[in-house]
């Protein structure tokens, strides 16, 4: 194996102690920078617990434009993740971890090592809630496979925090969402994320949270979900012989994996229009136009009655369908409410009505919102958080964007709760 120059200076950051060294990449201390550290990658492949290692220039730079696309993405969605930023063509800007050493594999379809563990299973056998499991980082004896009773067991205490129940539970979602977050990236690439790994750290802060780099080693992924056209690491892997030229394929496919990743268009095509009756109603519906923002969505206000209105309520809705954009109507009406109907009848887009008003005279009100016509397929909520719901559910069938944070919320629902049990029975 070359010898690796250690570096000094990376991307204007004055660099401090060596941490750690692994087959792929270097890790250092940044004095200026208490917290965080500089992670450099290497031109370096390998296979088989480090048995397999050729020298790959260039890879350095793919991995690391690989792992800050993938991040990105992760951080944009609310995922809490040790990435901060890319610094140099093969670096990144993190915070500092200490790392638990278990790996979190995420699997869509039986492949691999899977069927050389469980013979008996079909190649392709898909897994409907994703395949969980998890491995010991232990290259000597080849990362055994460890249930979570022995990672509980085990009673790690990592930056002050002893990985117990709550947080092996923690790390099991969260790597199954982020699987399933990055298998919806890739289907818009018309590319089958077969299955991934990753690592979780502990900061200094005592905050758990998915470290280290996602990158071509750390997955599977078939183009047009063929076994035979795939593109990650496990050509190297199946190679007898290693051959300059095919050192050119590897390098290639990651390259196509790079390309695809920055061509990624964000799903920003859609609209969420809420119409208001008045005026009156602005405060309702400024607090649904909160909530979708939240979860990522675009929204106007727009304001037209249709009992006084009828033709300005029936253009405004002609206009937005004009866009030819995934399209929601949210309608804000109290007393006699003939918005939402009239515009549901007027369109075939979704329309949720969410009338204002105050508890006494809502019964009352939601009654016109309730009982409408036949043929018209409305749907009625009454409090701004759930006509944000609805509306961000529907946009989320197409954007994975919407649809991720959707998830991040259900997750954030079990830590919250769980910390306040955990805080409880001790």
């Amino acid at each position: 194996m070359a010898t690796v120059k250690l570096v000094k200076e990376v991307g204007g950051y004055k660099l401090g102690s060596l941490i750690i060294e692994g087959k792929t990449k270097q890790v250092y201390d940044i004095p200026s920078s208490p917290g965080n550290c500089i992670l450099v990658n290497k031109d370096r492949i390998t296979a088989g617990d480090g048995v397999k290692a050729h020298d790959l220039v260039g890879k350095s730079i793919i991995s690391n434009k690989t792992n800050a696309k993938v991040f990105e993405i992760l951080n944009s969605v609310g995922i809490k993740s040790s990435f901060i930023k890319t610094v140099s063509d093969n670096a990144f800007l993190s915070k500092k971890c200490d790392m638990i050493p278990i790996e979190w594999v995420t699997r869509r379809l039986a492949t691999g090592s899977f069927l050389k563990r469980n013979p008996g299973v079909k190649e392709g056998y898909r897994f409907s809630p994703p395949k969980h499991e998890t491995f010991f980082k232990d290259d000597a004896n080849h990362d055994p496979q460890w249930s979570e009773e022995q990672i509980i067991s085990a009673e790690f205490k990592v930056n002050g925090v002893v990985i117990g129940e709550h947080e092996v539970e923690w790390m099991t979602k969260t790597s199954i969402l982020v699987f399933e977050v990055l298998e919806k990236v890739w289907q818009t690439r018309n590319c089958a994320l077969i299955d991934m790994k990753i690592e979780f750290g502990v900061d200094s802060t005592g905050e758990l949270m998915v470290a280290d780099v996602i990158d071509s080693d750390s997955w599977r992924l078939w183009p047009s979900g063929d076994k035979r056209l795939m593109v990650d690491k496990q050509v190297y892997r199946n190679l007898a012989q290693v051959t300059d030229k095919d050192l050119d394929t590897v390098k290639r496919n990651f390259e196509w994996i790079v390309d695809q990743l920055d061509h990624l268009i964000p799903p920003n095509n859609h609209i969420v229009v809420i119409v208001m009756a008045s005026m009156g109603d602005k405060e309702h519906a400024n607090k649904i136009k909160k909530y979708c923002e939240e979860f990522g969505l675009n929204v106007e206000i727009r304001v037209s009655s249709a009992h006084k209105t009828t033709d300005s309520t029936i253009n405004i809705v002609s206009y937005y369908e004009s866009l030819g954009i995934p399209l929601i109507f949210i309608a804000v009406a109290g007393r006699s409410n003939g918005l939402g109907p009239v515009i549901s009848g007027n369109t075939d887009y979704p329309v949720i009505n969410c009338p204002p008003g105050s508890r006494d005279d809502l019964s009352r009100d939601i009654w016109s919102s309730v009982n409408v016509p036949s043929g018209l397929g409305c749907t009625t909520v009454i409090y701004p958080e759930s006509a944000a719901l609805a509306a961000a559910q529907s946009i989320a069938m197409s954007n994975y964007i919407v649809w991720s944070k959707l998830r991040i919320r259900r997750l954030g629902f079990f830590e919250t709760l769980g910390k306040a049990d955990k805080i409880m029975r001790n």
